[in-house]
Protein backbone atom coordinates (compact mmCIF):
# COMPACT_ATOMS: atom_id res chain seq x y z
CA UNK A 1 0.00 0.00 0.00
CA UNK A 2 1.54 3.40 -1.05
CA UNK A 3 0.87 6.19 1.41
CA UNK A 4 -0.01 9.31 -0.18
CA UNK A 5 0.30 11.60 3.34
CA UNK A 6 1.47 11.26 6.61
CA UNK A 7 -2.11 11.01 8.40
CA UNK A 8 -2.92 8.05 6.49
CA UNK A 9 -0.02 6.26 7.11
CA UNK A 10 -0.31 6.78 11.28
CA UNK A 11 -3.62 5.26 10.44
CA UNK A 12 -2.55 1.79 9.45
CA UNK A 13 0.17 2.20 11.97
CA UNK A 14 -2.61 2.33 14.36
CA UNK A 15 -4.91 -0.32 12.98
CA UNK A 16 -1.70 -2.50 13.33
CA UNK A 17 -0.92 -1.98 17.28
CA UNK A 18 2.17 0.24 16.16
CA UNK A 19 0.94 3.82 17.58
CA UNK A 20 0.36 4.79 20.94
CA UNK A 21 -1.28 7.81 22.10
CA UNK A 22 -0.22 9.21 25.17
CA UNK A 23 -2.95 10.72 26.81
CA UNK A 24 -2.38 12.13 30.18
CA UNK A 25 -0.24 15.57 30.05
CA UNK A 26 3.14 15.62 29.25
CA UNK A 27 5.81 18.90 29.56
CA UNK A 28 7.10 19.97 25.99
CA UNK A 29 10.63 19.89 27.36
CA UNK A 30 11.90 16.71 28.57
CA UNK A 31 9.13 14.74 28.22
CA UNK A 32 8.37 14.54 24.48
CA UNK A 33 11.94 13.93 23.64
CA UNK A 34 12.54 11.63 26.56
CA UNK A 35 9.51 9.72 25.33
CA UNK A 36 11.07 9.58 21.66
CA UNK A 37 14.19 8.26 23.51
CA UNK A 38 12.68 5.20 25.40
CA UNK A 39 10.57 4.14 22.72
CA UNK A 40 14.50 3.50 21.39
CA UNK A 41 15.12 1.41 24.71
CA UNK A 42 12.16 -0.81 24.65
CA UNK A 43 13.11 -3.68 22.33
CA UNK A 44 12.08 -3.95 18.80
CA UNK A 45 8.94 -2.88 17.99
CA UNK A 46 8.64 0.07 19.69
CA UNK A 47 5.48 2.20 18.29
CA UNK A 48 4.95 5.75 17.33
CA UNK A 49 3.90 8.01 19.34
CA UNK A 50 1.05 10.63 19.35
CA UNK A 51 0.80 13.53 21.85
CA UNK A 52 -1.76 15.98 22.04
CA UNK A 53 -2.17 17.32 25.60
CA UNK A 54 1.26 19.21 25.85
CA UNK A 55 1.85 21.63 28.62
CA UNK A 56 1.81 25.08 27.46
CA UNK A 57 0.19 24.72 23.56
CA UNK A 58 -3.29 25.09 23.58
CA UNK A 59 -3.69 22.85 19.99
CA UNK A 60 -0.69 20.87 19.02
CA UNK A 61 -0.43 17.32 17.52
CA UNK A 62 2.99 16.09 17.57
CA UNK A 63 3.87 12.99 16.42
CA UNK A 64 7.44 10.95 17.00
CA UNK A 65 8.90 7.62 16.26
CA UNK A 66 6.92 7.00 13.33
CA UNK A 67 9.68 5.06 11.54
CA UNK A 68 11.31 4.14 14.69
CA UNK A 69 11.37 0.02 14.69
CA UNK A 70 11.78 -2.10 12.30
CA UNK A 71 7.87 -3.54 11.93
CA UNK A 72 7.05 0.63 11.56
CA UNK A 73 9.83 0.48 8.51
CA UNK A 74 8.44 -2.11 6.73
CA UNK A 75 4.54 -0.95 6.99
CA UNK A 76 5.90 2.44 5.35
CA UNK A 77 7.18 -0.05 2.66
CA UNK A 78 3.90 -2.01 2.28
CA UNK A 79 5.56 -5.28 3.86
CA UNK A 80 4.22 -7.40 6.06
CA UNK A 81 4.70 -6.10 9.61
CA UNK A 82 6.83 -8.35 10.61
CA UNK A 83 8.57 -8.52 7.31
CA UNK A 84 12.99 -9.32 8.73
CA UNK A 85 15.42 -6.53 8.21
CA UNK A 86 17.27 -9.07 6.10
CA UNK A 87 14.21 -9.35 3.93
CA UNK A 88 13.56 -5.39 4.03
CA UNK A 89 16.90 -4.90 2.64
CA UNK A 90 16.06 -7.18 -0.14
CA UNK A 91 12.83 -5.74 -1.12
CA UNK A 92 14.10 -2.49 -0.77
CA UNK A 93 17.16 -3.16 -3.27
CA UNK A 94 14.84 -4.89 -5.96
CA UNK A 95 12.60 -2.13 -6.07
CA UNK A 96 15.44 -0.18 -6.85
CA UNK A 97 15.61 -1.75 -10.26
CA UNK A 98 12.05 -0.33 -10.94
CA UNK A 99 13.51 3.61 -10.94
CA UNK A 100 12.56 5.62 -12.28
CA UNK A 101 8.83 5.93 -11.97
CA UNK A 102 7.46 9.24 -12.73
CA UNK A 103 5.11 11.21 -10.32
CA UNK A 104 1.97 12.19 -10.47
CA UNK A 105 1.15 16.07 -10.31
CA UNK A 106 -2.11 16.76 -8.07
CA UNK A 107 -4.37 19.83 -7.58
CA UNK A 108 -5.66 20.62 -4.56
CA UNK A 109 -2.87 19.91 -2.12
CA UNK A 110 -3.92 19.79 1.52
CA UNK A 111 -0.78 21.78 2.60
CA UNK A 112 -2.75 24.93 0.71
CA UNK A 113 -5.65 25.28 3.00
CA UNK A 114 -4.17 28.37 4.86
CA UNK A 115 -1.12 31.10 4.06
CA UNK A 116 0.75 33.12 5.78
CA UNK A 117 2.81 35.69 3.61
CA UNK A 118 5.42 38.33 4.37
CA UNK A 119 5.30 39.72 7.70
CA UNK A 120 2.90 37.45 8.81
CA UNK A 121 4.88 34.46 8.75
CA UNK A 122 5.17 33.53 12.50
CA UNK A 123 6.66 29.89 12.92
CA UNK A 124 6.16 29.46 16.47
CA UNK A 125 2.45 30.15 16.02
CA UNK A 126 2.51 27.24 13.71
CA UNK A 127 4.67 25.16 14.48
CA UNK A 128 4.67 22.96 18.59
CA UNK A 129 8.36 23.38 18.97
CA UNK A 130 10.83 21.91 21.93
CA UNK A 131 14.43 20.69 22.07
CA UNK A 132 15.43 17.35 21.63
CA UNK A 133 18.31 16.99 23.92
CA UNK A 134 19.21 19.64 26.22
CA UNK A 135 22.19 20.66 25.00
CA UNK A 136 21.03 21.56 22.15
CA UNK A 137 21.33 25.75 21.12
CA UNK A 138 17.72 26.07 20.35
CA UNK A 139 14.40 24.31 18.81
CA UNK A 140 15.18 22.11 15.89
CA UNK A 141 13.28 20.85 12.55
CA UNK A 142 15.02 17.88 11.71
CA UNK A 143 12.61 15.73 9.54
CA UNK A 144 12.08 17.55 7.02
CA UNK A 145 12.31 17.78 3.42
CA UNK A 146 14.23 20.76 2.22
CA UNK A 147 13.83 21.01 -1.68
CA UNK A 148 15.83 23.07 -4.01
CA UNK A 149 17.40 23.17 -7.86
CA UNK A 150 20.30 23.85 -9.58
CA UNK A 151 21.24 27.44 -10.26
CA UNK A 152 22.52 26.60 -13.47
CA UNK A 153 20.06 24.32 -14.83
CA UNK A 154 16.71 24.76 -12.95
CA UNK A 155 14.76 22.95 -15.80
CA UNK A 156 16.37 19.85 -15.24
CA UNK A 157 14.14 17.82 -13.14
CA UNK A 158 16.28 14.95 -12.02
CA UNK A 159 18.87 18.28 -10.30
CA UNK A 160 16.23 19.17 -8.11
CA UNK A 161 17.12 18.02 -4.79
CA UNK A 162 15.20 16.84 -1.64
CA UNK A 163 17.68 15.87 1.23
CA UNK A 164 17.28 15.85 5.21
CA UNK A 165 19.35 18.61 6.66
CA UNK A 166 19.04 19.91 9.87
CA UNK A 167 17.04 23.37 10.88
CA UNK A 168 17.19 25.78 13.90
CA UNK A 169 14.27 27.86 14.40
CA UNK A 170 16.08 31.24 14.91
CA UNK A 171 13.73 33.15 14.85
CA UNK A 172 9.55 34.26 13.38
CA UNK A 173 10.51 33.83 9.47
CA UNK A 174 14.25 32.62 10.29
CA UNK A 175 16.36 29.17 10.00
CA UNK A 176 19.60 28.51 10.53
CA UNK A 177 20.68 25.61 8.41
CA UNK A 178 23.45 23.10 8.03
CA UNK A 179 24.43 22.41 4.50
CA UNK A 180 27.00 19.17 4.57
CA UNK A 181 29.46 19.93 1.89
CA UNK A 182 29.06 16.68 0.45
CA UNK A 183 25.42 17.04 -0.37
CA UNK A 184 23.61 18.32 -2.96
CA UNK A 185 22.13 21.85 -1.50
CA UNK A 186 25.31 22.68 -1.01
CA UNK A 187 26.25 22.20 -4.12
CA UNK A 188 23.26 24.38 -5.07
CA UNK A 189 23.98 26.90 -3.13
CA UNK A 190 27.79 27.60 -4.18
CA UNK A 191 26.93 28.11 -7.76
CA UNK A 192 23.94 30.64 -6.54
CA UNK A 193 26.34 32.76 -4.71
CA UNK A 194 28.58 32.43 -7.23
CA UNK A 195 26.64 34.23 -9.28
CA UNK A 196 25.79 36.73 -6.31
CA UNK A 197 22.22 35.42 -5.31
CA UNK A 198 20.35 33.75 -2.99
CA UNK A 199 19.08 30.15 -2.72
CA UNK A 200 15.61 29.94 -3.54
CA UNK A 201 14.03 26.43 -1.02
CA UNK A 202 11.05 25.08 -0.01
CA UNK A 203 10.76 23.05 3.57
CA UNK A 204 7.95 20.63 3.80
CA UNK A 205 7.19 18.89 6.99
CA UNK A 206 4.85 15.90 8.07
CA UNK A 207 5.66 14.08 4.77
CA UNK A 208 4.56 10.79 3.52
CA UNK A 209 6.75 7.84 4.95
CA UNK A 210 9.04 7.55 2.19
CA UNK A 211 9.61 10.61 1.09
CA UNK A 212 11.47 10.73 4.96
CA UNK A 213 13.43 7.66 3.38
CA UNK A 214 14.39 8.92 0.53
CA UNK A 215 15.04 12.50 1.74
CA UNK A 216 18.03 10.98 3.17
CA UNK A 217 18.80 8.20 0.81
CA UNK A 218 22.69 9.07 -0.76
CA UNK A 219 22.28 9.02 -5.06
CA UNK A 220 23.27 10.47 -7.83
CA UNK A 221 23.01 14.16 -8.24
CA UNK A 222 20.89 14.24 -11.11
CA UNK A 223 18.54 11.33 -10.24
CA UNK A 224 15.31 12.42 -9.08
CA UNK A 225 13.92 11.59 -5.44
CA UNK A 226 10.63 11.95 -6.49
CA UNK A 227 11.29 9.46 -9.31
CA UNK A 228 13.08 6.81 -6.48
CA UNK A 229 9.88 7.12 -4.27
CA UNK A 230 7.59 6.12 -6.69
CA UNK A 231 9.97 3.21 -7.76
CA UNK A 232 9.43 1.86 -3.83
CA UNK A 233 6.46 2.74 -2.94
CA UNK A 234 5.00 1.31 -6.44
CA UNK A 235 3.09 3.77 -7.25
CA UNK A 236 3.81 7.44 -8.34
CA UNK A 237 4.67 9.96 -5.72
CA UNK A 238 2.24 12.58 -6.06
CA UNK A 239 3.53 16.24 -5.48
CA UNK A 240 2.34 19.82 -6.04
CA UNK A 241 3.74 22.80 -7.17
CA UNK A 242 4.46 25.11 -4.04
CA UNK A 243 3.18 28.39 -4.70
CA UNK A 244 6.24 30.87 -3.82
CA UNK A 245 8.89 29.08 -5.38
CA UNK A 246 7.50 26.95 -7.55
CA UNK A 247 9.26 23.94 -7.01
CA UNK A 248 7.88 20.72 -6.53
CA UNK A 249 6.85 19.73 -3.37
CA UNK A 250 5.23 16.37 -1.79
CA UNK A 251 1.47 16.94 -2.34
CA UNK A 252 0.08 14.89 0.97
CA UNK A 253 2.95 17.59 3.38
CA UNK A 254 1.48 18.80 6.64
CA UNK A 255 3.44 22.08 6.22
CA UNK A 256 5.48 23.84 3.05
CA UNK A 257 7.51 26.69 4.02
CA UNK A 258 9.34 28.81 0.83
CA UNK A 259 11.86 31.62 1.29
CA UNK A 260 15.58 31.80 0.64
CA UNK A 261 19.12 30.60 2.34
CA UNK A 262 20.15 34.31 1.81
CA UNK A 263 23.62 34.35 -0.31
CA UNK A 264 27.05 34.96 1.67
CA UNK A 265 25.35 35.28 5.00
CA UNK A 266 26.28 33.32 7.91
CA UNK A 267 25.44 33.33 11.99
CA UNK A 268 26.40 30.42 14.72
CA UNK A 269 23.99 27.56 14.15
CA UNK A 270 24.07 24.75 16.78
CA UNK A 271 25.17 22.98 19.10
CA UNK A 272 23.23 19.98 18.48
CA UNK A 273 22.65 16.56 19.57
CA UNK A 274 23.45 14.76 16.02
CA UNK A 275 22.99 11.57 14.68
CA UNK A 276 26.65 10.49 15.77
CA UNK A 277 25.61 10.48 19.03
CA UNK A 278 27.60 13.75 19.85
CA UNK A 279 27.30 16.69 20.12
CA UNK A 280 27.95 18.83 17.32
CA UNK A 281 29.56 22.86 18.27
CA UNK A 282 28.04 26.05 17.01
CA UNK A 283 29.10 26.76 14.09
CA UNK A 284 28.96 29.54 11.12
CA UNK A 285 26.17 28.02 8.78
CA UNK A 286 23.57 29.53 6.28
CA UNK A 287 20.66 31.64 7.70
CA UNK A 288 17.32 30.31 5.82
CA UNK A 289 14.70 33.37 5.54
CA UNK A 290 11.03 32.32 4.82
CA UNK A 291 8.31 34.23 3.21
CA UNK A 292 5.58 32.21 2.59
CA UNK A 293 3.64 29.33 5.07
CA UNK A 294 1.49 27.28 3.80
CA UNK A 295 -0.34 24.34 6.12
CA UNK A 296 -3.10 22.04 6.61
CA UNK A 297 -5.95 22.74 8.83
CA UNK A 298 -4.90 21.27 12.52
CA UNK A 299 -1.43 20.30 11.04
CA UNK A 300 0.84 17.51 13.02
CA UNK A 301 4.11 18.29 13.89
CA UNK A 302 6.46 14.76 13.23
CA UNK A 303 10.13 15.24 14.73
CA UNK A 304 12.16 12.11 15.60
CA UNK A 305 14.45 12.02 18.42
CA UNK A 306 18.39 11.93 17.84
CA UNK A 307 21.09 10.49 19.93
CA UNK A 308 23.47 7.41 21.18
CA UNK A 309 21.41 4.44 18.47
CA UNK A 310 19.44 2.94 18.19
CA UNK A 311 17.26 5.77 17.71
CA UNK A 312 14.74 6.59 14.68
CA UNK A 313 17.05 8.20 12.57
CA UNK A 314 18.76 5.20 12.18
CA UNK A 315 15.91 3.14 10.77
CA UNK A 316 15.18 5.72 8.62
CA UNK A 317 18.43 5.87 7.27
CA UNK A 318 19.29 2.20 7.45
CA UNK A 319 18.37 0.35 4.59
CA UNK A 320 18.57 3.78 2.35
CA UNK A 321 22.68 3.09 2.74
CA UNK A 322 23.03 -0.39 2.48
CA UNK A 323 21.26 -0.20 -1.02
CA UNK A 324 22.66 2.76 -3.07
CA UNK A 325 26.21 1.24 -2.27
CA UNK A 326 25.36 -1.98 -2.63
CA UNK A 327 24.07 -1.50 -6.33
CA UNK A 328 27.00 1.26 -7.12
CA UNK A 329 29.83 -1.70 -5.54
CA UNK A 330 28.01 -4.62 -7.76
CA UNK A 331 28.04 -2.72 -10.75
CA UNK A 332 31.69 -2.85 -10.88
CA UNK A 333 32.36 -5.72 -9.15
CA UNK A 334 29.55 -8.48 -9.23
CA UNK A 335 31.03 -10.78 -6.92
CA UNK A 336 30.08 -8.15 -4.22
CA UNK A 337 26.93 -10.13 -2.38
CA UNK A 338 25.41 -8.18 0.40
CA UNK A 339 26.44 -4.64 2.12
CA UNK A 340 25.54 -3.69 5.71
CA UNK A 341 25.62 0.05 5.68
CA UNK A 342 23.47 0.25 9.06
CA UNK A 343 25.69 1.79 10.89
CA UNK A 344 25.73 5.86 11.33
CA UNK A 345 24.55 6.55 8.30
CA UNK A 346 27.87 4.14 6.99
CA UNK A 347 30.24 5.19 8.94
CA UNK A 348 31.03 1.95 9.35
CA UNK A 349 30.17 -0.83 6.39
CA UNK A 350 29.89 -4.67 6.57
CA UNK A 351 30.64 -5.99 3.05
CA UNK A 352 30.31 -9.35 2.02
CA UNK A 353 32.32 -10.91 -1.76
CA UNK A 354 33.35 -13.65 -3.28
CA UNK A 355 37.08 -13.00 -4.26
CA UNK A 356 38.64 -13.15 -7.66
CA UNK A 357 42.26 -13.42 -6.48
CA UNK A 358 44.50 -12.40 -3.61
CA UNK A 359 43.52 -9.14 -2.15
CA UNK A 360 40.66 -8.31 -3.75
CA UNK A 361 38.63 -7.96 -1.00
CA UNK A 362 40.82 -4.79 -0.17
CA UNK A 363 40.32 -3.33 -3.59
CA UNK A 364 36.38 -3.95 -3.09
CA UNK A 365 36.90 -1.65 0.44
CA UNK A 366 38.73 0.84 -1.48
CA UNK A 367 36.48 1.11 -3.78
CA UNK A 368 33.53 1.96 -0.81
CA UNK A 369 35.29 4.64 0.07
CA UNK A 370 35.28 6.84 -3.13
CA UNK A 371 31.75 6.15 -3.78
CA UNK A 372 29.81 9.63 -3.84
CA UNK A 373 28.92 8.93 -0.23
CA UNK A 374 31.86 7.23 0.96
CA UNK A 375 33.65 10.22 0.15
CA UNK A 376 31.96 11.49 2.83
CA UNK A 377 30.78 8.88 4.90
CA UNK A 378 32.65 5.20 4.87
CA UNK A 379 34.97 5.57 7.32
CA UNK A 380 35.70 1.62 8.38
CA UNK A 381 35.45 -0.89 5.88
CA UNK A 382 35.43 -4.81 7.49
CA UNK A 383 34.84 -7.00 4.12
CA UNK A 384 34.10 -10.62 5.04
CA UNK A 385 33.52 -13.91 2.98
CA UNK A 386 30.27 -14.74 0.88
CA UNK A 387 29.07 -17.04 2.71
CA UNK A 388 29.13 -14.91 6.09
CA UNK A 389 25.83 -12.70 6.66
CA UNK A 390 26.68 -8.85 7.49
CA UNK A 391 23.66 -8.63 8.76
CA UNK A 392 24.60 -11.01 11.05
CA UNK A 393 26.54 -9.84 13.80
CA UNK A 394 27.61 -12.86 15.91
CA UNK A 395 28.97 -13.73 12.02
CA UNK A 396 30.69 -10.90 11.37
CA UNK A 397 32.30 -11.18 14.82
CA UNK A 398 33.53 -15.06 14.39
CA UNK A 399 34.89 -13.45 11.17
CA UNK A 400 36.56 -11.03 12.62
CA UNK A 401 37.99 -13.22 15.88
CA UNK A 402 38.90 -16.25 13.37
CA UNK A 403 40.37 -14.61 10.02
CA UNK A 404 41.85 -11.22 10.93
CA UNK A 405 45.78 -11.23 11.39
CA UNK A 406 46.80 -7.45 12.20
CA UNK A 407 50.13 -8.04 10.14
CA UNK A 408 48.37 -8.10 6.67
CA UNK A 409 44.74 -7.69 7.11
CA UNK A 410 44.47 -4.31 8.40
CA UNK A 411 44.71 -0.85 5.70
CA UNK A 412 45.05 2.67 7.17
CA UNK A 413 44.87 4.99 4.69
CA UNK A 414 45.72 8.86 5.95
CA UNK A 415 44.02 12.41 5.25
CA UNK A 416 41.06 11.38 3.74
CA UNK A 417 37.55 13.54 4.01
CA UNK A 418 34.88 12.63 5.89
CA UNK A 419 31.82 14.78 7.15
CA UNK A 420 32.95 17.47 9.53
CA UNK A 421 29.82 15.99 11.90
CA UNK A 422 32.38 13.32 12.49
CA UNK A 423 33.10 13.53 15.74
CA UNK A 424 36.67 11.68 15.86
CA UNK A 425 37.80 13.32 12.64
CA UNK A 426 40.57 15.66 13.27
CA UNK A 427 41.03 18.75 11.66
CA UNK A 428 37.18 18.33 11.48
CA UNK A 429 36.53 17.03 8.11
CA UNK A 430 39.65 15.09 7.80
CA UNK A 431 39.83 11.51 8.89
CA UNK A 432 42.47 8.20 8.05
CA UNK A 433 40.40 5.65 7.06
CA UNK A 434 40.58 1.98 7.81
CA UNK A 435 39.81 -1.41 5.85
CA UNK A 436 39.51 -4.64 7.80
CA UNK A 437 40.09 -7.82 5.49
CA UNK A 438 38.03 -10.68 7.72
CA UNK A 439 37.97 -12.65 4.48
CA UNK A 440 39.95 -15.93 3.82
CA UNK A 441 43.12 -15.53 2.05
CA UNK A 442 43.03 -16.74 -2.08
CA UNK A 443 45.48 -17.08 -4.66
CA UNK A 444 48.16 -16.22 -4.36
CA UNK A 445 48.02 -14.84 -1.23
CA UNK A 446 48.38 -18.09 0.95
CA UNK A 447 48.94 -17.13 4.41
CA UNK A 448 46.76 -18.94 7.22
CA UNK A 449 45.33 -21.93 7.94
CA UNK A 450 42.00 -21.89 6.45
CA UNK A 451 41.88 -25.22 4.25
CA UNK A 452 39.59 -27.10 6.31
CA UNK A 453 36.10 -24.69 6.94
CA UNK A 454 33.46 -26.06 9.32
CA UNK A 455 29.93 -25.43 6.86
CA UNK A 456 26.72 -25.72 7.17
CA UNK A 457 25.36 -29.00 6.95
CA UNK A 458 23.28 -29.74 3.66
CA UNK A 459 20.14 -29.90 5.59
CA UNK A 460 19.77 -26.79 7.78
CA UNK A 461 18.85 -24.30 5.13
CA UNK A 462 15.20 -26.49 4.80
CA UNK A 463 15.74 -26.73 8.59
CA UNK A 464 15.59 -23.51 8.98
CA UNK A 465 12.22 -22.86 7.11
CA UNK A 466 10.76 -25.74 9.06
CA UNK A 467 11.28 -24.77 12.83
CA UNK A 468 10.44 -21.11 11.53
CA UNK A 469 6.84 -22.29 10.37
CA UNK A 470 6.81 -24.62 13.24
CA UNK A 471 7.39 -21.46 15.74
CA UNK A 472 4.57 -19.27 13.97
CA UNK A 473 1.95 -22.05 13.93
CA UNK A 474 2.36 -22.10 17.97
CA UNK A 475 1.97 -18.62 18.81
Amino acid sequence: MAYDDLRSFLRTLEGEGQLLRVTEEVAPEPDLAAAANAAGRIGEGAPALWFDNVTGFTDARITMNVHGSWRNHALALGLPVGTSVKDQVEEFARRWDDFPVAPERRPDAPWAQNTLDGEDVDLFKILPLFRLNDGDGGFYLDKAAVVSRDPEDPDDFGKQNVGTYRLEVKGRNKLGMQPVPMHDVALHLRKAEEKGEDLPIAITLGNEPVISVVAGMPMAYDQSEYEMAGALRGAPEPIATAPLTGFDVPWGSEVVLEGVIEGRKREIEGPFGEFTGHYSGGRNMTVVRIDKVSYRTNPVFESLYIGMPWTEVDYLIGPNTCVPLLKQLRAEYPEVQAVNAMYTHGLLVIISTKKRYGGFAKAVGMRAMTTPHGLGYVKTVIMVDEDVDPFNLPQVMWALSAKVNPAGDLVNIPNLSVLELDPASEPAGITNKLIIDATTPVDPDRRGNFSTPAKDLPETKEWTARLQSMLAAAR
